[in-house]
């Protein structure tokens, strides 16, 4: 069973076998004849799994928005709270940190159920997002809160990270299962991309950035004039709105704007877990495929065969490398693109949802190539003294969003095969142990930049490097569908 190929054990046949066999057969329909024998009903879809989708996804949104608060707004946290830059990477490095206890809720998510996990991690939000919004004036203890509160939104992680695809089995048929995965799978990336975009929204650059630019205009406006004379009359207001001040931003005002920026955060989590406390059950009434009614493998026998599985821990580094080095080096796009002029930069995120059941091989290899070009355009553009190739706002922006595409839409397409290749393990294992090596090479990366900031280019390197050898081992991967077949052959 499994990547394989091996042929079906009796043991896991029995596993396979489905749990829930209707008591009763469905009533006929009036119009049907009365000697006609009703079908069995083996499974059903409800309506509220969109609801209990939405309150996963803005959990994750905001799990994603709470760990990839500082990066965007580095500047402004440095004259703030005297943030150095070894202070952003190791509050990024909480992200993966909170992932230190996975095993323990990979356990709760496969015995307590989705619903006690997800209360859990929903708790570590709201505390989190509570204890470093505390307004103190000691700014020693105001920094230890806040180190405090990202650690705990990182203990969310396993959870947030893993469980979609538990879900989409667990509420959704097969033929929506691929979408549900993608839209759990990408909201946190979303929502880490969205505090590119709110934090220079909410919070203003510090008073030398805005010095730098007023330089910047002031002697375009006094040696223009000196190579290219100008008209008399309008040399005095042109001198005039060179010297004209612009009003400057006080570090109490910027720490105000940083401080609402958390207090709105922490709003939107605390209604998101008194949401999730009214409302969020584990599993339906009844299961909406043949496959979520079938038996797993019990904890035990599932890290056991994770191990052992050849094609399983191919893929999973292939996942876990260029994932986990995005997810670092994104949490420090800022700290990168500094040398190239690009100050708290804002920039969007992308999801994907897909229907491409049975070709998930080509889809990844079509996506890992494209995320190599794109990152390598990135590198080589950001070494134009070396290269000559042109530099920009837009080609930064648009070879960053690209490799942003490529990278982040290839997750949920490899949470599925994860579960393809590894069936009858539980989903929320499967993706529990492949979302750990991701955070673990996330980690060590960010674990090395708080000793070593003050040159950042090997970190565009790396991120070319961990797609190409994520796109070889992809090459080599021998792909299988066992709950495919489960679905479409059982079934029918």
């Amino acid at each position: 069973m499994g990547a394989a190929g091996s042929s079906t054990t009796d043991a896991e046949r029995l596993e396979r076998e489905p749990l829930l066999v209707p008591s009763q057969p469905s009533e006929p329909s009036s119009s049907s004849n009365n000697n006609t024998t009703p079908r069995p009903v083996y499974s059903r879809v409800y309506g509220r799994r969109w609801v209990v989708l939405a309150l996963f996804s803005m959990l994750g949104f905001m799990q994603g928005m709470v760990w990839n608060t500082w990066g965007p707004i580095q500047n402004s946290a440095a004259r703030a709270f005297d943030f150095g830059k070894s202070d952003i990477a190791v509050l990024v490095l909480w992200g993966p940190v909170g992932f230190i206890p996975w095993l323990l809720f990979m356990w709760l998510m496969d015995k307590k159920g989705l619903r006690i996990s997800l209360l859990l991690s929903a708790f570590f939000m709201v505390l989190g997002a509570a204890v470093r919004s505390v307004p103190l004036g000691d700014p020693v203890i105001r920094r230890w809160l806040i180190h405090g509160g990202q650690l705990l939104n990182g203990l969310a992680g396993p959870t947030i990270m893993s469980a979609g695809p538990l879900l989409s089995t667990t509420w959704f048929a097969p033929d929506q299962r691929a979408t549900a995965t993608a839209v759990a799978s990408l909201v946190s990336y979303l929502g880490a991309a969205t505090s590119f975009v709110v934090g220079p929204l909410l919070v203003p650059a510090p008073n030398d950035t805005i010095t730098h630019h007023y330089k910047a205009a002031a002697t375009s406006f006094v040696v223009g004039p000196l190579l290219v004379p100008a008209p008399n009359d309008t040399i005095t207001h042109h001198y005039k709105a060179a010297a004209a001040p612009v009003a400057p931003f006080s570090d109490d005002y910027i720490r105000d704007r940083i401080q609402l920026l958390m207090y709105s955060e922490f709003g939107a989590i605390a209604v998101l877990f008194a949401a999730v406390l009214l409302y969020f059950p584990s599993r339906p009434p009844m299961p909406p495929s043949v496959a979520a009614a079938s038996q797993r493998l019990s904890y035990r026998s599932s890290i056991c065969k994770l191990l052992s599985n050849l094609q399983f821990l191919k893929i999973a580094l292939a996942y876990a490398v260029p994932t986990g080095v995005m997810a670092g080096w994104s949490g420090v796009l800022d700290m990168i693109l500094t040398p190239a002029k690009v100050s708290q930069i804002m920039t969007p995120s992308q999801t994907f949802a897909d229907s491409i059941r049975g070709m998930l091989k080509l889809i990844l290899v079509l996506m890992l190539a494209g995320a190599s070009l794109s990152s390598t355009w990135f590198t080589l553009t950001c070494l134009n003294r070396f290269t000559y190739l042109p530099s920009s706002t837009a080609t930064l922006y648009t070879s960053c969003i690209l490799v942003g595409i490529f990278i982040n839409s290839s997750v949920p397409i490899f949470f599925e095969l994860f579960i393809e290749t590894v069936y009858p393990v539980p989903e929320g294992i499967t993706c529990g142990v492949v979302t750990f090596l991701g955070n673990l090479v996330t980690g060590s990366m960010l674990f090395f930049l708080s000793f070593y900031c003050t040159e950042v280019s090997w970190l565009n390197w790396s991120l070319t490097g961990s797609c190409l050898f994520s796109l070889v081992l992809i090459l080599f991967f021998r792909e299988s569908y066992d709950r495919l077949y489960l679905d479409v052959f059982v079934s029918v």
